[in-house]
Parts: structure tokens; sequence; C-alpha cells
């Protein structure tokens, strides 16, 4: 069925996690056999799988909002998720706090700056991934410090695309219909 909606959206580019790769190259197969004429072959991008934001989810879920970081979410939606979310002292792995800054929000802004009293060690700012990694592990980094450090960080990354949104009619006319067809509003018949 997911295949089958490629086609049907006529999809160019599908992006999605590698947990859909096989789905993707099934597309790419059966476009190649029916031949260029009849069917576009489709770009793949697969990307790395992001965890839920609550202990033991090993992958974001679109149907459990409060797992995942959305493009619409406001700012005060991100700080509460991610307040929220698992991060336990000194663990690395399973760990979603730290996999957002790892792989959202290093490579895009390249720093994660922490801003706590002197007493808790004072401010500092990580520009890569071991340092932040060594002082979470030692229990040099607190999740009450890396928490806020870190939704502020997406808050930076997500405001672009907030403002599209906000200035930009034909965007924000197309996020509202998303946002109703979420809800069960949405309609695919024309009237």
């Amino acid at each position: 069925m997911q295949c089958a909606d490629i086609f049907f959206l006529r999809a160019e580019i599908c992006q999605l996690g590698m947990d859909q790769r096989k789905v993707n190259m099934l597309a790419r197969e059966y476009a190649e056999e029916k031949g260029r004429r009849r069917l576009v072959k489709p770009i793949i991008l697969s990307h790395r799988m992001l965890p839920g934001l609550r202990q033991g989810q090993e992958k974001m879920s679109k149907s459990d909002p409060e797992s995942a970081i959305f493009m619409e979410d406001t700012q005060a939606d991100v700080n509460a998720k991610i307040k929220r979310a698992y991060c336990p002292p000194q663990i690395i792995e399973g760990n979603p706090v730290l996999e957002y800054a790892r792989y959202l929000v290093l490579p895009r802004i390249q720093r994660l700056n922490i801003t706590r009293r002197l007493q808790d060690g004072g401010n500092t700012t990580y520009r890569g991934w071991e340092a932040l990694r060594e002082d979470y592990q030692t229990g040099r980094l607190h999740p009450g410090d890396l928490k806020p450090a870190v939704a502020s960080a997406l808050n930076e990354i997500l405001e672009p695309v907030r403002r599209h949104f906000k200035e930009n009619e034909e965007a924000r006319d197309l996020l509202a219909r998303v946002k109703k067809y979420r809800r069960g509003g949405g309609s695919t018949s024309k009237k």
C-alpha cells in the first residue's frame, strides 16, 4: 500500500526513515520494470531514525504527538515536550534528548549553549558530540541543564519554519489543511 502511495501521489522524491527503505526500493524497482514513460522512478532520501521522546520508544510516532517534535510545534510545545522527555542522568544509549542534540542541533547550528548557575558549573558551549557525550556520561552535565538547552536550540532551528507559515498565506493554508486532515476532518473528494 505504501509503495502504491508513492505513485498515487506522483512523488518524485521520497524522504523517509531507514525503516522504510525496503518499500522505497520496491517503488524504484517497480518503476524501472514498468519503464520511464509510465512511472517516474522516485529519488529516495533515507534518514536516521530518531527515538521517541518517551522511555522505550525506538522511533518517533505521529500517532503519539508527545513522542516527537513537529515543524508546527510552538515554542511552548517544544519546551514542554523536551522538559517531559526521557533523559536519564549519565546514560547515553536510548537517550532521546542526547540524540536530538547529536543529530539535529550540533550538525545544524554547530553549538549547544548550556546556561546554568556558577555553582553548577557555569555556562558552557558544546561544539561537538564527543565533549557533550563525555560531560553527560561523567555527570558534569545534568539533564536539568541539557533539556532547556536542547529545547532552545530546537526552537532556534524551527523559528524560520514558523515564520514561513506565519508570513506565507499559501503555506499557512496548506498547514491548516494538513492539520484538519490529521484530526479526521479532511476529505479526499472534491465537492
